[in-house]
């Protein structure tokens, strides 16, 4: 992707214009860290791009903005501008072609107005940029009020920023984020949800980010479910680390933390469904708490917690997809230490199922959340599924497919595909279907109940 960024400024530069990457590729390769999209500013005009390179699409054509496509990657390529009125608070109501410098004075952090032509290894920098970022210091650039009415999203981009880089506010920043927190409110659901995930991504310690939001207020109105969870008190006798919400946060930062505990991370990196689910883990508990009996419990806190992250992840726009996903992992994260105690056809049950190993380290981050910490279980439980996920591959192959089980029931495809491709799974390995025809005379038995 460099590489043909490259060659696509090049090609402007050969042309008699001005081309150079921007914003947060710049930022990110002078912090040292590779960075995922090298967007290009240019003096060319949107019509000029369109002339020099053979695909582009026009995304945002009337703000100076072109998508170019080459060797298979995309480049955002915007011409620079200058902008005026932001009635929705989004979007500039009308843009002027200008110059670099001008360009750079409507951006919104001095760390992302930087720019860098790669042909001459050369940095702009016109707002003092380099200079902040030695300081860590997130900085509206201008007036930070005109900032933030100019795109509410600004309010919890300063936060992710940051948090995620480990920087901080200049005052007059802060200020005007607690000041004017309430436009958030205004932001549609779903850059709110994408803002939220890019924080919950960090790979270094996403609470910090969530702590913020609730300092400021954010939090209040974005979940207030979470808010609850600050100060609800857990039984002491198995939690020393704090409240409920100290906990779902050392939780959350036990996936990507590797000095949280001397036991290696997972191989492979937490899914974002996985990081919501561990944030979400206890929302249920203020709901059930309860004094009754010998100590403080939280009944069907995994049941009601379900339900409630529906709602949260609902309103955040997430897809079907990742809710049912989000929301299984909730309700089931109780009965992991179960397990050891089910019939060996109930634990394949659960061992088969694809978000298994997903429940499992939610179960590992709860219990990196406890002080103190105590993960004999989890250790025990990852050796038996292991083992027995070592056994099921030697399976003979599946004997029917979800698409002819759809088929023969005339159903559409769902949750119930699943599952009766799951029990005959189970009942391969006891040895009660052998052959394909077994397997079709199975599926018929369903035929009453589709």
């Amino acid at each position: 992707m460099k590489s043909t960024s490259l060659e696509i400024i090049e090609i402007l530069k050969k042309a008699g214009h001005q081309a150079m990457w921007a914003g947060g590729c710049v930022r990110d390769m002078l912090l040292g860290i590779e960075p995922k999209d090298f967007d290009i500013v240019t003096s060319a005009k949107p019509d000029e791009i369109e002339d020099l390179l053979e695909h582009t699409i026009p995304v945002g054509k009337k703000f100076g903005v072109i998508l170019a496509i080459k060797n298979g990657h995309h480049f955002e390529i915007a011409t620079f501008r200058s902008d005026s009125g932001y009635s929705d608070g989004r979007r500039p109501d009308a843009v002027t072609f200008t110059s670099a410098k001008e360009d750079a004075m409507r951006r919104d952090f001095t760390i992302n107005a930087m720019f860098y032509d790669p042909t001459t290894d050369k940095i702009l920098d016109y707002v003092g940029g380099q200079k902040d970022l030695e300081d860590k210091l997130i900085r509206f650039i201008g007036d930070p009020e005109k900032r933030i009415q100019e795109d509410h999203l600004r309010v919890l981009r300063a936060v992710r920023f940051k948090n995620c880089y480990d920087m901080q506010y200049h005052p007059e920043t802060y200020q005007a984020i607690k000041k004017n927190v309430h436009l958030i409110q205004n932001i549609s659901n779903e850059r709110i949800g994408a803002e939220l995930n890019k924080m919950i991504m960090d790979k270094t310690s996403p609470s910090q980010s969530f702590e913020e939001l609730f300092e400021i207020g954010a939090l209040e109105l974005l979940i207030p479910e979470l808010c609850k969870l600050k100060g609800l008190a857990q039984p002491l006798e198995y939690h020393h680390e704090g409240d409920v919400w100290d906990h779902c946060k050392m939780a959350l930062d036990s996936l990507t933390n590797e000095d949280a505990d001397p036991h290696p991370l997972p191989e492979e990196p937490a899914s974002l469904e996985l990081k919501w689910a561990t944030l979400l883990h206890d929302i249920g508990k203020y709901d059930t708490f309860s004094t009754d009996g010998d100590r403080i419990r939280y009944d069907k806190h995994s049941e009601v917690g379900a339900e409630i992250a529906k709602k949260i992840l609902k309103r955040l726009s997430f897809s079907k997809k990742s809710i049912d996903k989000v929301c299984w992992l909730i309700e089931h994260h109780m009965m992991v230490v179960p397990l050891f105690e089910m019939t060996d056809e109930r634990k394949r049950h659960w061992f088969l199922h694809p978000w298994f190993p997903d429940l499992l380290e939610l179960y590992r981050a709860d219990a990196l959340g406890i002080t103190p910490i105590d993960l004999s279980a989890y250790e025990g439980l990852k050796i038996l599924y292991k083992s027995e996920i070592a056994k099921l591959k030697l399976m003979p192959k599946q004997l029917i497919g979800g698409e002819e089980i759809m088929k023969i029931l005339n159903i559409k495809q769902g949750k119930e595909v699943g599952e009766i491709l799951l029990a005959i799974r189970q009942k391969q390995l006891a040895k009660e279907i052998n052959t394909k025809k077994e397997a079709r005379d199975y599926v018929l038995t369903f035929k009453a109940f589709s």
